[in-house]
């Protein structure tokens, strides 16, 4: 939820980003619906600044910032997350039943949910990006803490050294952790923003 990156929004914009909440809604809903507000945010962005857009991404969004950058590689510059466990999923039993309550909360609101709906067998365009190959155009940050506590820590790393970043801290603790913030601001330095020249 959006509402819970307040302090991630603000420094961003303290310190010169133009900042804007996913507006994907709550993270109770379709996947697929939830990709398709963070496109049009994504697009929004974009069009505003003029520029390519960098996603952060905490847990579950930060599945939604890759899936993202798959199927909008020419608008996404860079995508860091935070304790998302993008190679797969071992959690905590509380998170796996949560994750039950929210796949019957989405059979219940949508009459003919593809079939494996909220599950990695899905066949909804969200869920097929998860399964295509990362774009070279695209830079990556995967922070990680080995005391997490919610997901596996070996499940948010694409195991390439450069790419991952491992901090102290747990699961929750990363949107507000200042060597995650340490990192965010020299990796988003790093990354040209312009768009790609036209062909």
């Amino acid at each position: 939820m959006d509402l819970i990156l307040f302090e991630l929004y603000g420094w961003l914009a303290r310190i010169g980003y133009r900042a804007y909440f996913s507006g994907m809604g709550l993270a109770a809903d379709c996947p697929n619906v939830m990709a398709r507000n963070l496109a049009a945010t994504i697009d929004r962005a974009y069009l505003e600044t003029g520029q390519r857009v960098h996603l952060v991404g905490h847990s579950l969004g930060g599945i939604f910032a890759r899936s993202a950058a798959v199927r909008m590689p020419d608008r996404i510059a860079s995508v860091t997350t935070l304790g998302s466990p993008f190679r797969g999923l071992v959690a905590h039993p509380l998170v796996l039943k949560l994750a039950n309550l929210v796949r019957r909360r989405i059979r219940s609101l949508y009459p003919n949910p593809p079939q494996g709906c909220a599950t990695s067998r899905c066949s909804c365009a969200f869920a097929r990006s998860l399964r295509r190959k990362w774009p070279r155009s695209v830079a990556q940050t995967a922070i990680y803490t080995r005391e997490d506590g919610i997901v596996d820590w070996r499940y948010c790393r694409t195991g390439d050294p450069k790419v991952d970043v491992e901090v102290s801290g747990t699961h929750i603790g990363l949107i507000c952790n200042s060597a995650t913030y340490l990192c965010i601001a020299e990796r988003l330095a790093t990354v040209p923003r312009k768009r790609a020249a036209s062909p």
